[in-house]
């Protein structure tokens, strides 16, 4: 089988995206799956949670080789030769990160250019728009993931379009509010839409024997809904208005089907799942540079925080699951 490629995309920021991802990460490597997290972010907020500040100025020295997929593009984007072997930075037992680098906002605009290119059926333009999805590729038979998890900005712009392309997968993170409602009806069509022109540039590849490519399917695996307030297990009125209309606005803008009858995301079909803000477990985690199920004493989770804790291990292995039946990944058969 396939390695998956999941994406976690959202053009609205401030959801919660970068989290997401970093403890879903952690939480396959806990569960035995060997995971390949790739930044590609040119925020590189990922990055920044796995790798203490020390450690990311040596990998963004200017002054030596830096170790980022920027470093790894640079060639094929300074027009000296293809794509580099990716650095991979392990991170634990089967954790392992291609990370991110504030310099890769500067691939935009190549990107943007060489697009319409892969449409004229150009060699170049093809390995220019499927060199994140070749430096994956790479890494993978380095590295050996069981899956490989893809942060992305919250924009529609060429680097992620080619993020996308790179991906068998899409996983959306929404809060419930109209900014992510709004978000989710730019974000539907143009999922469908760079899938759809995906696919006829894939027909005009000049040398398919030579010139291997994705099939960009960026199947979308469903929806998550985090931060979400909570009272008395429901969230609170000033949120439950968004969480209605979540369903529907999904079914319509990201599977162009008709919304059908307004639902709450936990009877939908298309959910993943509801997290709750670890509110007091957060800080502790961001300090620590852990993940909230995995904070310890030392690291300041005592007493009643142990039991939150324990609530966030059952969330995240819920959650990574569920993903995991939507995406086709093998979990052992001891879990």
């Amino acid at each position: 089988m396939s390695i998956p490629i999941i994406a976690f995309f959202n053009n609205k920021g401030g959801v919660g995206k970068t989290s997401l991802v970093y403890h879903i990460a952690w939480m396959y490597a806990e569960l035995g799956i060997r995971v390949l997290a790739v930044d590609l972010d040119p925020q590189a907020n990922l990055t920044a949670a796995f790798l203490d500040e020390d450690r990311l100025a040596e990998l963004w020295d200017e002054d030596e080789k830096s170790e980022t997929i920027h470093e790894c593009i640079r060639p094929l984007l300074e027009g000296t030769g293809d794509i580099g072997n990716p650095h991979i930075e392990e991170i634990g037992d089967n954790l392992s990160l291609i990370p991110g680098d504030l310099a890769l906002s500067s691939f935009e605009d190549e990107l943007s250019q060489q697009w319409p290119q892969c449409a004229d059926g150009k060699p170049r333009a093809f390995r220019v728009i499927t060199a994140f999805w070749r430096a994956i590729r790479k890494a993978s038979l380095a590295n050996d993931p069981g899956v490989v998890l893809v942060d992305v900005g919250p924009n529609l712009g060429a680097i992620n379009r080619a993020a996308l392309v790179a991906s068998d997968h899409v996983v959306v993170p929404l809060s419930p509010d109209l900014f992510s409602l709004q978000g989710l009806k730019n974000l539907g069509p143009t999922l469908r839409r760079w899938r759809a022109e995906w696919t006829d540039r894939v027909a005009r590849n000049p040398d398919p024997k030579r010139i291997e490519l994705p099939a960009g399917n960026m199947c979308p695996a469903g929806y998550l809904v985090l931060q979400h307030a909570v009272r008395l297990d429901r969230p609170v009125k000033a949120y439950a208005r968004w969480m209605r209309r979540i369903p529907g606005v999904y079914r319509q803008s990201v599977l162009d089907q008709d919304p059908g009858a307004p639902i709450l995301p936990d009877q939908d079909p298309h959910c993943i799942g509801l997290l709750k803000h670890y509110r007091s477990l957060m800080p502790m985690a961001q300090e620590a540079h852990r993940p909230m199920f995995l904070l310890r004493p030392v690291d300041g989770a005592m007493g009643a925080h142990q039991a939150a804790v324990g609530g966030a291990w059952n969330d995240f292995s819920t959650l990574a699951r569920r993903i995991a039946e939507r995406t086709g990944l093998d979990f052992p058969e001891t879990l």
